[in-house]
């Protein structure tokens, strides 16, 4: 077995691969009982000529095929979300690029599952908006996507976070963009862990509190909503927001932390998914919801429970950074050839912080390829001054 030596607590040490790789295989999203969508992250392009922190210049090619690997697996794209930089690298007409490109390419595909963000970020947050710029701005999103054949994913707002003076406003801008969508959306209720900017969303920094203006608004457009993503890091308060949901809308887990038990579900309703660290562990994620759909529940637990020290550590706070995690198990996965992101962001994580992700990938059984991993590992350390 491969073995490498890795920085823990100040020093080198010999770490032993004792994780056995999931293997990939195809498979179809008829066969898991769960919709269950990856967000997916967009690959750099590291030769182009351009200013890193200020134009983002990607790798079209492998950003496309990485989606196609998805739906081989049975999962379904969350396109242009945070975990592809969203209003961390990728503005909105890259993002507008990305979403045009992958939905071109999932026409071809016959069942492949997509669904694309619409928010506000090319409108910058500020004092002088108002909201009626900031209905003005989704509903500009929105039309560019629908254009294409598009589903949307209503992404939550920077600019409606600055500018609502109370719930009311919220009430108003999602009153007006639920009446007008063609298609019925997934609400992402994005929390402050992951954007800062979106403190108070719903004009409460109470989740709870905040929860009922958000139940408010699907309650009154149930036939508009197919369902919401919450992302809190918060078991409880996910259930809790299930179990008031009104009937045929669906929670998609956003909780990177404790999605296997919320996909699993109890005797009083499950979530489905719709996560980052689904980039990271496709294979694993599709052979687990598999095994649900086989009624294996021992199985499913068995391979996604040790995804989950995984996926927390690549979420630790600042949960923002989480992003640098997903791109470099990517690359030490072989499905890109460098450690480079868009923004720079490759840089958002320590030395200490890569070596324990690759620890655990390896645990996890998420690293495809053990030598190829330890190959590339070897590279990280050597940038770093470590032979």
């Amino acid at each position: 077995m491969a073995s490498i030596n890795l920085p823990l607590e100040g020093r080198l040490v010999r770490y032993e691969l004792t994780g056995r790789p999931a293997p990939f295989r195809k498979r179809e999203a008829a066969a898991f009982p769960r919709v269950a969508f990856a967000a997916a992250h967009v690959v750099a392009d590291p030769l182009a000529d351009n200013d890193p922190w200020l134009k983002p210049a990607i790798d079209w090619e492998r950003t496309l095929a990485f989606r196609h690997r998805l739906w081989d697996l049975g999962l379904g794209v969350a396109e242009a979300m945070d975990t592809a930089q969203r209003g961390m690298g990728l503005g909105w007409p890259e993002a507008r690029e990305l979403i045009r490109r992958a939905l071109a390419e999932a026409r071809d595909r016959p069942g492949a599952l997509i669904a694309c963000g619409a928010g506000t970020d090319h409108l910058a947050p500020g004092p002088e908006v108002t909201i009626d710029a900031i209905l003005e701005a989704y509903e500009s999103q929105i039309e560019t996507i629908e254009a294409e054949g598009g589903r949307i994913i209503l992404m939550a707002s920077r600019a409606l976070a600055a500018a609502a003076r109370s719930p009311d406003d919220y009430v108003r801008v999602y009153d007006r963009v639920l009446s007008q969508v063609k298609q019925p959306v997934i609400i992402h209720w994005l929390g402050e862990m992951f954007d800062p900017a979106l403190q108070g969303y719903w004009g409460n920094a109470d989740h709870m509190e905040a929860m009922k203006t958000c139940l408010k608004v699907i309650e009154a457009h149930a036939a508009k909503v197919d369902g919401i993503k919450i992302s809190l890091l918060s078991k409880e308060k996910e259930i809790a927001m299930r179990r008031q949901l009104p009937k045929g809308v669906r929670m998609y887990t956003g909780d990177d932390f404790n999605y296997a038990e919320l996909i699993a579900g109890d005797e009083q309703g499950h979530s489905d998914a719709l996560l980052g660290i689904f980039d990271a562990i496709a294979p694993v994620a599709s052979a687990a919801l598999e095994a649900l759909g086989e009624g294996r529940n021992g199985a499913f637990f068995e391979l996604l429970e040790p995804t989950v020290p995984l996926s927390r550590h690549i979420f630790k706070a600042p949960t923002r950074f989480y992003k640098t995690g997903v791109v470099f198990l990517a690359y030490l996965n072989g499905l890109q050839d460098h450690f480079a992101m868009i923004g720079g962001q490759q840089s958002a994580r320590s030395l200490a912080h890569l070596s324990e992700l690759f620890r655990l990938a390896d645990r996890a059984g998420a690293l495809a390829n053990p030598e190829l991993a330890v190959a590339r590992m070897m590279r990280v350390l050597a940038v770093h001054g470590i032979d």
